[in-house]
């Protein structure tokens, strides 16, 4: 009997792991989609792709361009603001559009292998407060790709489910420790080197999750 097929998006980070192995765990024949779109290290990809071997999960990986920045994740004259946990405003490591840009090719390459869910690990919980992680904008983006996809025309929609969208990250960490995902194998940090900085948004807010489970993180 074949497999359901699911697109995930896999960055290398804590939460798209998860996302990863929770559809595995639901019986899902998964592919994993990740980007070289430019950010300021491939430290991530190299994560990405060692998470993918390891789950035994198919990998893709595309190369695109934004080459007007925007953003300190891409603009390597930037600094990478030090994190904040209780930040008001969206901060500059946000990438313009890049969910809507990434869900648009997973939409594409669910479409092309005929599965009918693309997941993301999106969260609007513990995060950096980017309003392309938020549950109105998923299910604003499913009900589009239902109006402008052959699929949604033909009355078989492909849908995009965030599983972590109203997890703490405490939460979502318990739940990786339970399904086995290879923590010490994910990579959060928006600097690139040996170990993470422990000061970026990412960074502050990972430690702050693994505290509030009383869990060691494994990368240190």
């Amino acid at each position: 009997m074949n497999k359901k097929k699911a697109v995930v998006l896999l960055s290398g980070g804590l939460d798209s792991a998860t996302v990863l192995y929770i559809v595995k765990a639901r019986g899902y024949e998964a592919y994993a989609l990740s980007f070289d779109y430019g950010q300021r290290h491939g430290r991530e990809l190299e994560s990405a792709r060692l998470l993918s071997r390891m789950s035994g999960t198919k990998s893709c990986v595309v190369k695109i361009s934004l080459p007007w920045g925007g953003s300190s994740l891409l603009d390597k004259d930037k600094k990478v603001p030090v994190g904040c946990l209780r930040r008001k405003r969206v901060p500059d490591t946000y990438v313009p559009a890049r969910n809507i840009i990434f869900l648009s090719f997973a939409a594409s390459y669910a479409e092309a292998i005929g599965a009918r869910k693309v997941f993301i690990g999106a969260n609007q919980i513990d995060y950096s407060g980017y309003p392309d992680c938020r549950h109105d904008f998923i299910r604003s983006f499913s009900a589009m790709i239902k109006k402008g996809m052959r699929t949604g025309i033909y009355g078989k929609a492909i849908s995009v489910e965030a599983p972590l969208i109203n997890m703490t990250k405490s939460q979502i960490i318990t739940k990786a420790c339970n399904i086995g995902v290879p923590l010490r194998y994910t990579w959060s940090c928006y600097e690139a080197g040996s170990l993470p900085c422990g000061r970026c948004d990412s960074c502050l807010i990972r430690a702050k999750g693994f505290q509030a489970a009383g869990i060691k993180d494994p990368f240190r």
